[in-house]
């Protein structure tokens, strides 16, 4: 595992930045995922819930539904991702809005685990309309995610959470956050990703207006973007060329299920085609 603080990993996502590279992150349901990653010099590695049914073929948002405890879920997750990675920071997934959950000691147990940060994941941040208005009514809100998100940043943990406006934005760079992550919605793609969705110039607006926001509160803002239709390098490559400020891409479906999908077919395609 990684033993860098939260000061060494921002110096080096900061030497990217100013190098001109692009930082990568990813999320890793399995080891091997996370193996895989990190061979390919990923910066971040994020695991959460959503990696788990995500990697057992079944869509992300599954994450936000009533089929475990999503911090005992990315606890259980840690004993088969942390020993695997040596050299990359993981960060934790972390359910805010858990009523169960105790806060600063989870996160003193993170950080005990070896996870060098966490993400707000699951978030209410993905819901909306009346069912969105009525957890926020009832004390299931968005804003206890900023408040976990500065508890962390105070126990001086990397914190990169998920933002879906620029309101949310400037709420997280106020937390303390480290980097932002613009979240575009499901990732496309694939036998079970999304089909509603932004378009890429759509994605390059909402980025420049989320970062502006976050950045006019503080100016050492890391910004990268996840999700919706940017779900292959090109796409990628294509938002940051485009966009005022950003820094880079976090993929999850985009790093471990697509490919994995794609991979997989084509290896088993190629061996039905051997004859004798």
């Amino acid at each position: 595992m990684s033993s860098l603080s939260r000061a060494d990993i921002l110096r080096r996502l900061r030497a990217k930045i100013a190098a001109g590279t692009p930082i990568i992150g990813g999320g890793a349901g399995t080891g091997i995922s996370a193996k895989a990653e990190e061979a390919g010099g990923i910066d971040l590695i994020v695991i959460y819930n959503s990696g788990r049914y995500r990697m057992a073929g079944r869509g992300s948002l599954a994450g936000l539904m009533a089929y475990g405890n999503a911090n005992d879920i990315v606890v259980e997750m840690a004993r088969e991702v942390l020993p695997v990675v040596k050299h990359t920071p993981v960060l934790a997934g972390v359910n805010g809005t858990d009523p169960f959950m105790l806060p600063d000691l989870f996160l003193d147990q993170l950080k005990a685990m070896g996870f060098a940060g966490v993400q707000n994941f699951p978030t209410v941040g993905l819901i909306d309309g009346t069912f969105r208005a009525n957890l926020e009514e009832t004390g299931m809100s968005y804003a206890l995610e900023i408040e976990m998100i500065a508890r962390a940043a105070k126990k001086n943990m990397l914190t990169t959470p998920y933002v879906f406006s620029s309101q949310d934005a400037a709420a997280m760079a106020k937390a303390g956050a480290d980097v932002i992550v613009c979240h575009l919605g499901l990732t496309t793609g694939g036998s079970i990703g999304a089909e509603t969705t932004l378009t890429l110039d759509d994605c390059i607006a909402n980025i420049d207006e989320w970062s502006a926001a976050a950045l006019a509160v503080r100016d050492d803002i890391i910004v990268l973007y996840h999700g919706g239709p940017i779900s292959i390098p090109e796409d990628a490559a294509y938002v940051l060329a485009r966009t005022r400020t950003s820094h880079g891409f976090y993929g999850a479906s985009s790093m471990e299920r697509l490919p994995t999908e794609k991979a997989i077919r084509q290896q088993v395609e190629a061996f039905g085609t051997i004859r004798r």
